[in-house]
């Protein structure tokens, strides 16, 4: 889906430097963690940090979504979002079981917001393809 709508290029502007923040931010409370070791209010600082950026990026998210004009676009975001959603949450309570059951690993929560975004992309990859070939098959 282009971002060709004027909504969709605000999106796309508020996005990017969020995105960027959020890796310089991953990158560097990693390293200042790992090779300063801090501890208390300091640690847990750190340790939010990469958080505020994506809380960013969700919140860009939802103005999208609302400021979104073409009625039939954004319903395609929406839909996606949900499959994205339903993904996500299939995924987090299939793993939350086995782990309850001590099959599997204890799984890192910060990876949710990610795997949403991947299964969101994937889905709109998906649905981009088949109206490629309904279109070709026209």
């Amino acid at each position: 889906m282009r971002n060709t709508t004027p909504a969709g290029r605000r999106y796309i502007a508020r996005f990017m430097p969020l995105i960027a923040v959020y890796v310089a931010t991953l990158f560097i409370t990693t390293w200042v963690i790992r090779d300063s070791q801090p501890t208390g209010a300091l640690l847990g600082l750190l340790s939010v940090l990469p958080a505020l950026p994506l809380v960013g990026i969700i919140a860009v998210l939802g103005l999208y979504v609302v400021e979104e004009t073409d009625e039939y676009l954004r319903a395609q975001i929406v839909r996606h979002m949900m499959i994205g959603l339903g993904g996500l949450l299939a995924i987090m309570s299939i793993w939350g079981f086995l782990e309850f059951g001590g099959a599997v690993p204890h799984f890192p929560t910060m990876l949710g917001f990610p795997i949403w975004c991947g299964i969101w992309g994937v889905s709109q990859c998906v649905s981009a393809l088949r109206n490629r070939k309904s279109e070709d098959d026209a």
